[in-house]
C-alpha cells in the first residue's frame, strides 16, 4: 500500500467527488441547521457549556453535512446530539480562535480552502466566509498564539499557507504559501505531503510536518506581514512518514506519530532556535499487523501520552518519564470503533475523545489522573465518517489538562 493510499484511503473519491472550482462560502448570516436532538434548546444556546464540534466529509457518501455540534456532559462522558452547521464543504479538522468566537475549518477538496465561522453567544453560528489555501487537500489548520494568523498544510500538494484574520474573525487574503520541495520525497512518495502546521509552546517558531518528505520545518512568522521563513529541518529516517507532533508540557521534547513505519519518534527541541533532533522510531504496542499511528496526546502534567492507531483500532498508553525524554510503553486499549483518526481532550482532561472515522462514530473515555489508565464510558457516539472532534469547556470553566 503507497503512504498516500494509507494516509488518505479515501482521498481520490472525496476530490474527485468535490467541486470542480473553489467556491468561497458568502458571508451571509446562517443559523443552526436542526438535527434529530436539536431540541436542546437550552444548552444549546451556551456553545461553552460542554460542546462539541464534530469535523466530517461532505462529499462522500456516508459523510456529514457540515459541521456537526454536540453537548457532552463532563461528569460521564455522554454525548448529546444538536445541530449542524452547513455551508461548509469538507470540514475535516477544526481550530478555534483563542477567544473562542470563532471556529475554523478546513474545506478538504481539489481546490482546498478554510473557512471561518462566527460563534454567537446565544447559540447561532454564521458563516463568515472561505478563503483559498492555494493548494490541494487541506487536512489541518492552527491559529498562531497572537489570535492574527491563521496557519493551514495543504496535504496533497505538499504545500503551508498563511491567512490574515480580522478582528471579527474573518479571514483576508492568502499572505503566502510554501511548497516544500527539498528533501526528495521518501520511498514510495510522489512529493510533498503537508500534514500539519502548528505554533511551538515558545512562540517565535512554526512547525510544519510533511509525511512526503520525512521531514519537520521550522519557520520564523513575520507577525507583521504575515509571512513564513524558513530556519531549519530535521529529515527523519526514509520512510518513516511522518504525520502529527505533539509537545510535551515543558517545551523541550515532542513526539512525533509515524504512520508509515508505525513508530512513535521522541525529539528534542530548542526553544532558541526551533531546531528538532530526532531520536530513534519507538514501538507503538501494535504489533505486526497493519496499523498507521494517527496523533499523540501528552496530559498537562506531562506524566502520560496517548497514541490513536487505526488498523489496530486502539490507544497506545505511554509513561513519559526522564522529563520529557523517554516513551515507556504500558499497554493498548480497544477504542472501541473503526479508524481513529483524531483524539483530543476534555479541556479539564478528564475525558478523551476519539473520533472513528470508519464507523462513523466517537467514543469517550475516563482519564485516570494517578496511573494514566483509560476506561471506556458511555455508548459510542454517531457521527458519520467523524474525522475530528474539538470540546469546548464548560461555561466558566477554565482549559486546564
Amino acid at each position: 500500500m503507497t503512504t498516500r493510499t494509507s494516509r488518505r484511503a479515501l482521498l481520490g473519491a472525496l476530490l474527485a467527488g468535490a467541486a470542480a472550482s473553489f467556491s468561497p462560502a458568502p458571508p451571509a448570516p446562517t443559523g443552526p441547521t436542526a438535527g434529530p436532538d436539536a431540541s436542546d434548546a437550552p444548552a444549546a444556546r451556551d456553545l461553552k457549556a460542554g460542546t462539541l464540534f464534530l469535523g466530517t466529509y461532505t462529499s462522500t457518501a456516508g459523510g456529514g453535512t457540515g459541521i456537526g455540534v454536540a453537548g457532552y456532559a463532563p461528569a460521564t462522558g455522554v454525548i448529546t446530539g444538536r445541530t449542524t452547521i452547513t455551508g461548509v464543504d469538507n470540514p475535516s479538522y477544526l481550530a478555534l480562535h483563542p477567544s473562542g468566537t470563532t471556529l475554523y475549518a478546513v474545506d478538504e477538496q481539489e481546490q482546498g480552502g478554510v473557512t471561518a465561522v462566527a460563534l454567537g453567544p446565544d447559540g447561532t453560528f454564521r458563516v463568515l466566509g472561505a478563503r483559498s489555501t492555494g493548494g490541494a487537500g487541506p487536512c489541518h489548520l492552527s491559529v498562531h498564539p497572537s489570535g492574527r494568523w491563521l496557519l493551514s498544510a495543504n496535504y496533497t500538494s505538499g504545500s503551508v499557507a498563511v491567512h490574515p484574520i480580522a478582528a471579527d474573525g474573518s479571514l483576508g487574503e492568502r499572505t503566502d504559501l510554501i511548497v516544500q520541495t527539498a528533501p526528495a520525497p521518501g520511498p514510495g512518495q510522489d512529493g510533498p505531503h503537508a500534514h500539519q502546521i502548528v505554533t511551538a509552546p515558545d512562540g517565535g517558531h512554526v512547525l510544519a510536518v510533511d509525511l512526503g518528505n520525512d521531514t519537520v520545518y521550522t519557520y520564523r512568522l513575520d507577525t507583521r506581514r504575515g509571512t513564513l521563513r524558513q530556519l531549519s529541518c530535521a529529515v527523519l529516517r526514509p520512510g518513516a512518514g511522518p504525520r502529527h507532533l505533539t509537545f510535551h508540557p515543558s517545551g523541550r521534547f515532542a513526539y512525533l506519530a509515524c504512520e508509515v513505519d508505525n513508530t512513535v519518534v521522541v525529539c528534542g527541541y530548542d526553544p532558541a532556535t526551533g531546531v528538532v533532533t530526532p531520536g530513534a522510531g519507538r514501538s507503538t504496542g501494535t504489533g505486526p499487523g497493519t496499523s498507521y499511528p494517527a496523533q499523540l496526546l501528552v496530559t498537562g502534567d506531562g506524566r502520560f501520552a496517548y497514541l490513536a492507531n487505526r488498523g489496530h483500532n486502539s490507544l497506545t498508553r505511554y509513561a513519559v518519564e526522564a522529563g520529557g525524554a523517554e516513551l515507556r510503553l504500558i499497554d493498548t486499549v480497544p477504542v472501541g470503533g473503526d479508524f481513529p483518526r483524531q483524539i483530543a481532550f476534555s479541556p479539564d482532561g478528564a475525558l478523551l475523545f476519539a473520533a472513528n472515522q470508519r464507523s462513523g462514530t466517537v467514543t469517550v473515555f475516563d482519564v485516570d489522573r494517578a496511573d494514566g489508565g483509560l476506561r471506556r464510558t458511555g455508548t459510542p457516539f454517531a457521527a458519520p465518517m467523524a474525522a475530528c472532534v474539538l470540546p469546548l469547556p464548560p461555561s466558566g470553566q477554565a482549559a486546564v489538562r
